[in-house]
């Protein structure tokens, strides 16, 4: 978390002077303003991930010549060749483009969105992959 936290107070810094230069170059205050509430955002989570890691102790992460098999073991298991997130992209990609074109598209998109999700759900459950 300390690494995280670096960063985002890095960035926080870097927004900040970015929203000084860009008030000073253009005079623009809706720009200055969207820049200043980046430095903002960035300041909070860097404050909380410094703090938060303070409390918490080093961890794995924090250590540069920690391994991977320091950190926790368990993620889950993830399916290396399932095609089933392609269809779920390009399903979600369907339903976006039927807010610009026509409502039947959105329709598509959802029904084809819930296939992918019940393909990707079950996808061990059936076929070659069944245990």
């Amino acid at each position: 978390m300390i690494v995280g936290g670096r960063l985002f107070a890095s960035g926080s810094v870097f927004y900040a002077l970015i929203a000084i230069i860009y008030w000073f170059m253009t005079g623009e205050v809706i720009g200055t303003t969207a820049i200043a509430l980046t430095s903002g955002l960035a300041f909070l989570i860097g404050f909380y991930a410094l703090f938060t890691g303070r409390r918490v102790g080093v961890l794995p992460e924090d250590v540069p010549t920690a391994n991977t098999e320091d950190a926790d073991s368990n993620y889950g298991f993830f399916s290396p060749h399932s095609w089933w997130p392609f269809v779920i992209g390009l399903s979600t990609f369907t339903f976006v483009l039927g807010f610009i074109f026509a409502q039947w598209m959105m329709v598509l998109g959802v029904a084809t969105i819930l296939f992918g999700v019940f393909g990707l759900v079950f996808e061990y459950y059936r076929g070659n992959f069944a245990n």
